[in-house]
């Protein structure tokens, strides 16, 4: 993957765009954010690992970094290619977890706005058991932007949302300090309502996307009423249809009635380049997924 074009996406600031790979299993075509890439590899033979999900293929050591294979046509539903030695292997590193992803061809990489990515219906993709995060049209192909988070918990559990881990902040008292949280995963934001819940926090308004969440502002603003009537602290991931949670931030930042609101960044692409981004936009603090004890911690600094 071209490191230039990665670095100059990764410095740029709310411009609600991003890179998408594109990559085909069985000529079907599919996306991932170019954020969460570390590499692509050609085709390596692997050692299985006893009793392992069926989907993973075992794992190999490229440059001494132990990592697991992931066999994503078989987890899709699709079939084997018909040489498996020309397919490829996409690396990556999220939820801080480093793992690689089996697909049968790279096609390229498409810069976009997010505005252009459209969430799926959830009647056709599934709602909170759907795979597909966005849907984006680009020379007259429809590329489906999968949810590799809910992959990835999907075969490896202990990588996603850890409800147990909110026990350790013992018994709470009931807040209803207003939060706004917005998050395109349904499945992300059912968790979130009921640690959120667990933690005592009772008014919460879960939104989509930034766009939901800037015009849920706007109508707050429009009220006249002072806007911590309405959110006291907003949590965004990044990655989201219409507006991304970079956007989002930019927007905050800049108006003036709005700026002062605390703002974190739930993002399972946090990495050193993104917590410069954030930073650089104004960020509250940044977390990476799926630490929800983490995200309560922080949530009780600037709300109680």
């Amino acid at each position: 993957m071209p490191e230039r074009r990665k670095h100059e996406i990764l410095l740029e600031s709310g411009t609600n765009e991003l890179e998408i790979l594109e990559f085909t299993i069985d000529g079907r075509f599919y996306g991932i954010n170019v954020a969460k890439i570390v590499e692509l590899m050609k085709y390596h033979e692997v050692t299985p690992m006893p009793n392992a999900n069926p989907f993973v293929e075992g794992v190999f050591n490229p440059r001494g970094l132990m990592m697991t294979l992931i066999n994503l046509p078989a987890y899709l539903g699709h079939p084997e290619s018909p040489d498996v030695t020309k397919d490829i292997f996409i690396v990556t590193n999220f939820n801080k977890v480093l793992s690689a992803f089996h697909v049968h061809a790279v096609e390229e990489i498409h810069r976009l706005s997010w505005d252009m990515i459209e969430k799926p219906d959830a009647a056709i993709y599934g709602g909170q058991d759907g795979l597909a995060t966005g849907i984006a049209r680009v020379k007259d192909k429809l590329i489906t932007i999968l949810d590799f988070e809910k992959v990835l918990a999907d075969i490896s559990p202990e990588s996603g949302i850890q409800l147990e881990e909110l026990s350790k902040l013992g018994k709470r008292d009931l807040s209803d300090k207003p939060i706004l949280m917005a998050d395109d995963s349904q499945a992300i934001n059912k968790a979130l309502v009921e640690a959120l819940g667990q933690a005592g926090y009772t008014n919460l308004t879960m939104l989509q996307n930034g766009q939901e969440a800037w015009d849920a502002l706007q109508s707050f603003k429009a009220t006249g009423e002072p806007i911590e009537n309405f959110v006291k602290l907003i949590v965004t991931d990044v990655e989201m249809p219409k507006m991304d949670g970079h956007r989002l931030l930019k927007l905050i930042r800049n108006d003036e009635s709005l700026r002062h609101l605390p703002v974190i960044i739930f993002s399972s692409t946090i990495n050193e380049q993104m917590r410069v981004k954030g930073e650089s936009l104004g960020a509250t603090a940044q977390l990476a997924k799926p630490d929800l004890l983490g995200l309560v911690q922080l949530i009780d600094q600037n709300v109680l």
